[in-house]
């Protein structure tokens, strides 16, 4: 495929460049946003090249698809995955989602690697050199650029030089190990197990999770004919490399969710241990973290790969108006201000749900069965649990004095002649919304030398309000009814000077 090579490392990359390191999710999000922008990018990556289907991660939510649909990637995903209204977490606890302010007020239910294969054609259709079996061994940087120290296939060492690099390598990050930061946290839970079966018999519902006693379980279709199936027994605690037999899967099914639904033929069994960890920072100077490398917390909730490609959607805009110019440094500070809370709320929320299915004692079993009942039953708590689980309730610190607005998420709101906010946010760009008398007004319909950072979008409705909505779909700044001059300002400071020479 056009782009790809195979542990070959070509000294010098530039200094406009970017290398991501990874090329799971949140490394392709973030390497095709880069390159669509016209940074020159490198995405390195250690395996050989393939997309495995023996992925852990297999749902989107609703601001994750938010994102890809701003990208013209979620309409082609939801095609190919199954929706879910209600998460059932375990017993009678369960979050609707069919009332999000949201197109995707659903989940969807789709393994890793389809959003892999949708995110590595964008990335290569916008020009993203891959460099597949070569491992990061070192790195160095100063004021000029980073200087990745890296070994190819063969053995051979190398180094590969750009203005930034971005470790979006996992759990196990060389890039965050390069950089001396420690990744502090603990093992909640050992020994859960983990199958892709057949099953004899299909489940009643599309995702299944339960917890009884000593044992929970989940299950869910990948697609394809088989079922991930993720167990745990606390009475099982053994090291990861303890020998797995189907008997045993079955088994802990069978306790969790009354019968194991004749699973047979499983292609790929495990065990894991599950981690709560998070780097105390997201930037050391030129290196940023993203995804796993900046945290991981326990599957519940399905918030993993999700949590990653919101760093790398806030990510990329940023580095790429530094790169490209028009941005100061500073910019990039307010990756590490708006992802690290994110990341450590859903660190707690993703604990909070993994240890009430591991409730043992009364009052945890209280505190559970209370739980349950308030979320059922009291409106603006199970919206806020809903918001937090599907990322559309998360909102950015705001400085002070700034208008309400400013942070927070715009939902895909109809635009003048019918087009959608997310469909006018496909090229990357900020959009500003304005009345359409008011955009005259602003003198704006000359772009000059912003139109490749900027478009201008009306009001569908009569609505008075002026918004710059950022390319992640945040609100960078808004006010009510501004004069020509305010705008100009806002729009200076979020995108540079306005030139036709940019």
């Amino acid at each position: 495929m056009n782009g790809k090579t195979n542990g070959k490392v070509n000294g010098t990359t530039g200094s406009r460049h970017v290398i991501v390191v990874g090329s799971g999710p949140t490394g392709l999000l973030l390497a095709g946003d880069l390159a669509a922008a016209g940074v020159p990018v490198t995405l390195v990556e250690k395996r050989p090249h393939g997309i495995s289907n023996l992925s852990r991660a297999f749902v989107l939510h609703a601001r994750t698809l938010e994102q890809l649909d701003a990208r013209g990637l979620a309409d082609e995903l939801e095609g190919r995955g199954r929706t879910v209204d209600r998460i059932r977490l375990f017993g009678g606890l369960s979050v609707a989602l069919d009332t999000l302010p949201s197109r995707f007020n659903h989940l969807l239910v789709i393994p890793q690697y389809e959003v892999e294969r949708a995110l590595e054609r964008r990335a290569v259709e916008a020009g993203v050199r891959f460099v597949y079996e070569t491992e990061v061994t070192g790195l160095r940087q100063d004021a000029a650029g980073v200087t990745l120290e890296v070994r190819g296939a063969d053995g051979a060492a190398g180094e590969l030089a750009a203005a930034y690099v971005v470790g979006a390598d996992g759990m196990r990050s060389a890039v965050r190990e390069a950089v001396g930061l420690p990744f502090p946290g603990k093992s909640v839970i050992r020994s859960v197990v983990l199958a892709d079966v057949l099953l004899a018999e299909e489940p009643e519902s599309i995702l299944t999770a339960n917890a009884v006693g000593d044992a929970f379980a989940f299950m869910v279709p990948f697609g394809d004919g088989y079922y991930r199936v993720i167990g745990w027994h606390r009475g099982r605690d053994v090291p990861d490399s303890a020998p797995l037999e189907l008997d045993e899967v079955k088994e802990i099914v069978r306790l969790s969710l009354g019968h194991d639904y004749g699973m047979h033929d499983a292609r790929w069994m495990s065990r894991f241990h599950s981690d709560e960890r998070q780097a105390p920072a997201y930037r050391v100077g030129r290196v940023f973290l993203a995804g796993d490398a900046a945290h991981v917390h326990t599957p519940a909730g399905g918030q993993g790969m999700n949590t990653g490609l919101q760093d790398a959607a806030n990510l990329s805009w940023k580095l790429a108006l530094v790169v490209n110019g028009h941005a100061d440094t500073d910019l990039l500070d307010t990756y590490q201000a708006e992802r690290h809370p994110v990341g450590k709320a859903v660190l707690r929320s993703s604990g909070g749900i993994v240890r009430l299915a591991m409730a043992k004692y009364p009052w945890t079993l209280a505190l559970r069965s209370a739980l349950t009942t308030v979320l059922n039953g009291v409106g603006p708590v199970r919206r806020k649990a809903a918001g937090q689980i599907t990322g559309i309730g998360f909102a950015y610190r705001a400085p002070r004095g700034s208008h309400a607005l400013v942070g927070t998420r715009v939902p895909d709101v109809t635009l003048k002649g019918g087009r959608r906010l997310y469909e006018a946010l496909r090229g990357g760009r900020f959009v500003l919304v304005a009345p359409t008398a008011a955009v005259r007004a602003y003198g704006l319909d000359d772009l000059k030398g912003r139109k490749d950072r900027l478009a201008v979008e009306s009001w569908a409705s009569d609505r008075r309000t002026t918004l710059l909505v950022r390319p992640d779909g945040y609100v960078a700044w808004a006010a009510e009814s501004p004069d020509a001059a305010a705008v100009e300002r806002a729009l200076a400071a979020a995108l540079g000077e306005d030139s036709s020479s940019d």
